[in-house]
C-alpha cells in the first residue's frame, strides 16, 4: 500500500530532528481517518501530515489577511475532503512530473523550510506590555508552516485562470528549494525578523 496508491512514505528523510516525533509518514491508499485519531488528547500527533494539508485546505473564512477586500480562503472548497484530496493528488502528480522526486520528499522539504524558529509573544510586567522574542514549539512550526503553505495556494488563485492543484504544486516546489518567491518563505523570513528586533 502506497500514498494515494503511488507514492512510498516509507523512504521519506526529515532533516530536522524537532520535528520528527509530530511528523507522521504512513502509507495510505485513503487520506481520511474520519476522525478516529481525535478521540483523546494529542490528536494531531497522530493524523497523517498528508491529511492535516488536505483538512487545512478546506477551511474557509478570511483568515488573518485580505486581498483586495475580498476573501483568501474557499475555492468551493469548504469542507469538501473529496475535492481537496483529487488536488493533492494532482498536485502530487504534477510534482512528480516536474522534479523527478517523490512528491511527499518534496512537502517535507517545504514544511521543513517554512518553519519559523522564533516567534514574539506579548509579556505584561506591572502594567506593560512588551513583545519578546521566544523560541517556538515544534507542533506549532508544523502548524504555521502548513498555514503559510495553504495560504499561498489561495493567494496565487484568487481571481486567476490558476488550478488549485497547480497552485498547490507550485507552492509546495518552490518553499522545498527555498525561493524567495514563495509566499511561505517569506512569512517565515517576517516572523524571524520581527523576533530578532524584539531580542
Amino acid at each position: 500500500m502506497k500514498v494515494f496508491g503511488k507514492w512510498d512514505a516509507t523512504e521519506i528523510k526529515i532533516r530536522d530532528a524537532g520535528l520528527v516525533p509530530y511528523v507522521v509518514l504512513e502509507n495510505r491508499l485513503s487520506m481520511h481517518t474520519f476522525g478516529t485519531s481525535i478521540s483523546s488528547g494529542k490528536s494531531k500527533e497522530r493524523i497523517n501530515i498528508i491529511e492535516r494539508l488536505i483538512n487545512k485546505l478546506m477551511r474557509s473564512g478570511q483568515g488573518k489577511k485580505k486581498l483586495g477586500g475580498k476573501f483568501y480562503r474557499g475555492r468551493l472548497n469548504c469542507g469538501k475532503k473529496l475535492l481537496a484530496l483529487k488536488a493533492v493528488d494532482s498536485a502530487f502528480d504534477i510534482i512528480n512530473k516536474k522534479t523527478g522526486k517523490n512528491p511527499v520528499q518534496v512537502l517535507i522539504d517545504a514544511i521543513e523550510n517554512s518553519t519559523p524558529n522564533e516567534d514574539v509573544t506579548r509579556i505584561t510586567k506591572g502594567g506593560v506590555a512588551s513583545a519578546e522574542s521566544v523560541d517556538v514549539a515544534p507542533i506549532k512550526k508544523l502548524d504555521e508552516a502548513l498555514k503559510n503553505i495553504v495560504l499561498a495556494v489561495f493567494a496565487n488563485t484568487f481571481n486567476t485562470k490558476i488550478t488549485f492543484a497547480d497552485a498547490l504544486a507550485s507552492g509546495i516546489m518552490l518553499a522545498a528549494s527555498r525561493d524567495q518567491k514563495s509566499y511561505s518563505i517569506k512569512r517565515k523570513d517576517e516572523i524571524e525578523r520581527i523576533a530578532r528586533s524584539s531580542r
